[in-house]
């Protein structure tokens, strides 16, 4: 016979982690082995109790729940976390699976879906809700925008100034023709064609302010 999964429930509200506790302990393949309301509590049990999965809210009062994640990626914890949560945002995703979560779910999963997940987590299976996933795979597939050097900076600072390629030639103390090839490199990296859309573009990123970079 196998033995039951071993769960953590980690969240701030004692109402959501009373259902959740329902839900699970009426499962023969589940045992809830604690309960936290914050990231420091979670680890202080995790270390006692060794769950085989942490079931984990993100924004708790006191320690955050990517903050907990992090920590127990680090300590070489063998339990995996899987994010249950109410925001899908790239703020909140993002670090929570950088840190290491296994998966990442919304408070609205259905319970046969919650509990499914919970055993592909134990497993080592990552688990993602449709919207999680539909946002990591739209953030992988857009293009990488590459950073302008020091210099390139330096020439686009000088340009959105007024100053001519003459000009900043002599500013930075560099060939007129270095100033044409910087400019060149600062279009192909912004994705434009001359210099007053480099300008604007840059504005646009923040790369530079009015009054200064």
């Amino acid at each position: 016979m196998t033995a039951p999964i071993r769960l953590l429930i980690v969240d701030d509200h004692p109402v959501v982690r009373d259902g959740l506790r329902g839900m699970f302990t009426g499962d023969p393949g589940f045992e809830v082995v604690g309960e936290a309301a914050d990231g420091s509590e979670a680890l202080t049990l995790v270390a006692t109790v060794r769950p085989d999965v942490v079931l984990m809210d993100l924004r708790m009062p006191g320690m955050d729940g990517v903050t907990a994640i992090g920590t127990l990626a680090r300590s070489g914890s063998t339990a995996r976390v899987l994010v249950l949560t109410t925001y899908d945002t790239d703020a909140d995703v993002l670090p929570a699976i950088e840190a290491g979560a296994t998966g990442y779910l919304l408070k609205d999963t259905p319970r046969e879906d919650l509990v499914r997940a919970v055993r592909a987590a134990a497993r080592g299976e990552s688990v993602l809700a449709p919207s999680v996933a539909g946002r990591l795979m739209g953030r992988l597939r857009a293009p990488v925008e590459e950073p302008l050097s020091h210099r390139e900076l330096e020439v686009l600072t000088l340009v959105a100034r007024g100053a001519s390629n003459k000009e900043a030639a002599a500013r930075l103390f560099i060939s007129e023709a270095t100033v044409k090839t910087h400019l060149l490199h600062v279009y192909a990296k912004l994705g434009v064609n001359d210099r007053a859309a480099a300008v604007a573009t840059a504005y646009d990123r923040g790369l530079l302010t009015p009054g200064g970079r």
